[in-house]
């Protein structure tokens, strides 16, 4: 059966796309910092059938990820698809943001990326074959106010993804990206707000909060599809729902759409 890691697979995409993928016939390695958490969605994810590995993982820190990964390899012989997911989001003007938020958000979504690229990258080599897709975000494709910090990290991903495809491509390795929107899960649990008072990171949740309950955010199930098809049929990038028009408006409009955002602010 072919195998996939899932790192941030305990909860909203990480979860669906665990759920989604066993459907298929996939065994899957789901990794996340709660083991608790972690347990109970491996218990859910096995009862479809598949074989199931929970490895708790900080894949912030290369040692954790480098166990991670052989682990998984010693378990499962062959490793198939890696999808790294795993990420932390952070709002707020960066006259507020310290040298501390920056570390927390660059070591998780971009560095977290790397490591396990960089562990399971010589096991895709010697196969000549393997799919990595990095779930980017809307912010990897047009800068989001008072989001420095998080569309930084973003952006980076954008850039990891469609270089190492470039690469990565003749040696039989598909590298794919899928972009969300923010996404109605358990977003809100390990997103950060920043602000000149307490009342003002406050309101900045509440904003995030509203929005969440939007049509215009991205539902978990949604972003699952898009993994899926992003491996089905080794798609190059996907945006998901809303974002797909915002991506597009700012790719032909960016004066106009920077214009919009910096307004909405004031």
């Amino acid at each position: 059966m072919p195998s996939a890691i899932i790192t941030g697979g305990s909860q909203g995409i990480g979860k669906s796309s665990a759920l989604l993928f066993a459907r298929k016939g996939y065994d899957l390695i789901l990794t996340a910092r709660s083991p608790e958490i972690l347990s109970a969605t491996a218990a859910e994810v096995s009862k479809i059938g598949t074989k199931v590995l929970a490895i708790p993982c900080d894949v912030s820190q290369e040692a954790e990820v480098n166990i991670l990964i052989s682990k998984a390899l010693e378990s499962f012989g062959s490793i198939d698809v890696l999808i790294n997911n795993a990420g932390v989001c952070m709002t707020g003007p960066i006259e507020h943001t310290s040298l501390s938020d920056w570390h927390r958000v660059i070591d998780v979504n971009l560095w977290g990326y790397i490591h396990t690229i960089h562990a399971l990258l010589p096991h895709f080599l010697q196969r000549q074959k393997g799919t990595i897709v990095n779930v980017g975000s809307i912010g990897g494709k047009l800068p989001l106010p008072e989001m420095t910090v998080y569309c930084t990290s973003k952006y980076a991903i954008t850039g990891l993804t469609e270089t190492l495809r470039l690469e990565l491509k003749p040696k039989g390795i598909h590298v794919s990206a899928v972009h969300p929107s923010a996404t109605d899960s358990n977003f809100m649990e390990r997103a950060q707000f920043r602000g000149s008072s307490a009342q003002e990171a406050e309101k900045r949740r509440n904003s995030m909060s509203n929005f969440l309950k939007s049509p215009a955010a991205s539902k978990p199930e949604d972003v699952a599809d898009a993994i899926w098809n992003a491996v089905k049929h080794q798609k190059d990038e996907i945006v998901v729902g809303s974002g797909s028009f915002m991506s597009a408006a700012y790719k032909f409009f960016p004066g106009l759409m920077q214009f919009a955002m910096q307004t909405s602010k004031q």
